[in-house]
């Protein structure tokens, strides 16, 4: 029987396969190998698209005579920098005694590519091809894995949309770089007073610059302007109820032009024009409506990475590059599931066996307030069953289902630096809290009537806090200004 062969995607990966599967490793230059298994790893991008001058070596002069550049077939090729890894994968996916592939880079749509093209380039034939597929770095999730990978092919659409996807970026990287460079080179030298060149564009990059260029400009032609608001202070001058004044229909100020907007005035001296009439002859205001209603405000859905590159941004200040690389870490530390996913819902498998999530973190926890969920999820007995909630929709799950702790790994966090910490138990709390009864508050609604005029005052209390006594809600609570007519 012929030995199997595992490609993962970092060295430190292939190290923790072999201590998973219990196996009895010699390393070699590149590769770890046992009896039964050989285990390898690709070190990220180990073959690139070619440029358009191995295609035809006069493409290497820009011309737009040449665009748009787009080839019957692409070329690939092998980064020089990784070339001597590239050799040793090729090889070893080549060798006669290996009957079986287990792949085993990121379970994701880059990860498939980077391992498709190592594939196509070594021209491996002949092989039984498997693919391991995991949403966490655990022993329990690895071992697993092995055992129900799939045939490779399984996840051809996943390998299609990821060789689409290059081609896509490649096309328009180069055809629209070099045009736009062409066109524009001579302002370009101008305003860069010769040291650059040319302009380099990306189906990604370019379209954020534009948003980027677009808010800026907002806020650069943004003018300032004041405008007038009118507040009524009613009843008791001790414990006055707040209310804002709004035109209507009736209002006396209805279509007026000294309005800037339905509830302020352009001018301060109309302002208080209008308060003086309003004042004359000792009027009385009337309650003409009060409305009473109980809100619940639910816990919010998981983190996808987006999710978690937003909270992150705000919280510590960090690029959405850094909360990726930290979160990564945190993944291959097996503390949680796998980052690159778009879903904020568990899949109802997982569901299932949310239990050993909790308990994993129950047993391995060592932040304090983690502690004070934990403890009075057990004082009020609150359920886990989260089957019905909506916090699980398989149909809400492409590749992968939300980011959270896995259970494992604690073993690692005291090595964790502070910031690492933090994002983790960002991520533990905000797991937890989905267990967590809602927030409950009391909205009350008054429209007072004041000479043919309306104040409306909203106001919102929290009656029971539910989860929102371990984490903030996004949303802003509903306020009036205080200030005396």
């Amino acid at each position: 029987m012929g030995k199997k062969l595992i490609i993962t995607e970092k060295p430190s990966v292939a190290m923790e396969y072999a201590k998973i599967l219990k196996i009895n490793t010699k390393r070699q230059n590149g590769y770890l190998e046992s009896d039964e298994y050989i285990i390898t790893w690709c070190v990220g991008h180990l073959v690139t698209m070619s440029y358009p001058e191995k295609y035809d070596s006069s493409l290497k002069y820009w011309r737009i005579e040449t665009l748009p550049f787009i080839p019957k077939t692409f070329k690939y090729e092998i980064i020089s920098s990784v070339e001597e890894q590239f050799n040793i994968v090729k090889n070893l996916l080549t060798r006669n005694d290996v009957s079986c592939i287990y792949v085993g880079t990121d379970s994701g749509r880059e990860g498939e590519y980077i391992y498709r093209l190592v594939d196509s380039m070594a021209g491996v034939t002949c092989k039984n091809k498997k693919r391991i597929w995991i949403d966490s770095q655990t022993e329990e999730a690895i071992l697993n894995g092995i055992k129900d990978a799939k045939d490779l092919s399984e996840y051809d659409s996943i390998s299609d949309a990821a060789y689409l996807r290059a081609k896509e970026d490649y096309l328009i990287g180069i055809n629209f770089s070099r045009l736009l460079s062409l066109i524009y080179s001579d302002k370009i030298l101008k305003f860069t007073e010769g040291k650059i060149t040319s302009i380099s564009i990306g189906r990604v990059m370019t379209c954020v610059l534009g948003l980027i260029v677009d808010r800026e400009r907002e806020i650069r032609n943004f003018v300032k302007t004041s405008y007038y608001k009118i507040q009524g202070s009613f009843g008791k001058k001790d414990v006055p109820l707040i209310a804002d004044w709004k035109v209507t229909e009736n209002s006396s100020m209805y279509n007026s032009n000294l309005l800037y907007n339905d509830s302020g005035f352009k001018k301060e001296e109309d302002a208080h024009f209008f308060i003086e009439n309003l004042n004359k002859d000792n009027p009385k205001a009337m309650i003409l409506d009060i409305k009473k209603k109980k809100q619940t405000e639910n816990p919010p859905l998981l983190y996808n990475l987006a999710e978690l590159q937003n909270e992150c941004s705000k919280k510590f200040k960090i690029s959405p590059d850094k909360t990726l690389e930290i979160v990564q870490e945190l993944y291959e530390k097996k503390l949680v599931t796998y980052p690159r996913t778009d879903a904020r819902v568990l899949s109802t498998a997982v569901a299932k066996e949310i239990s050993k999530n909790l308990n994993g973190i129950a047993k391995g926890n060592k932040n304090e307030e983690i502690s004070k969920m934990l403890e009075k999820m057990k004082q009020k007995n609150y359920s886990t069953n989260l089957i019905k909630t909506k916090y699980v929709n398989d149909s809400k799950i492409t590749d992968h289902y939300a980011i959270i702790p896995t259970g494992h790994g604690y073993e690692n966090y005291d090595k964790l630096p502070e910031l690492q910490k933090n994002i983790f138990n960002l991520i533990s709390k905000r797991f937890l809290c989905i267990f967590f009864p809602p927030a409950i508050f009391n909205k009350t609604a008054i429209t007072i009537f004041l000479k043919n005029e309306i104040f409306t005052c909203n106001t919102k209390i929290c009656i029971e806090l539910g989860y929102l006594e371990f984490i903030k809600s996004d949303k802003k609570d509903e306020s009036s200004k205080v200030e005396n007519m």
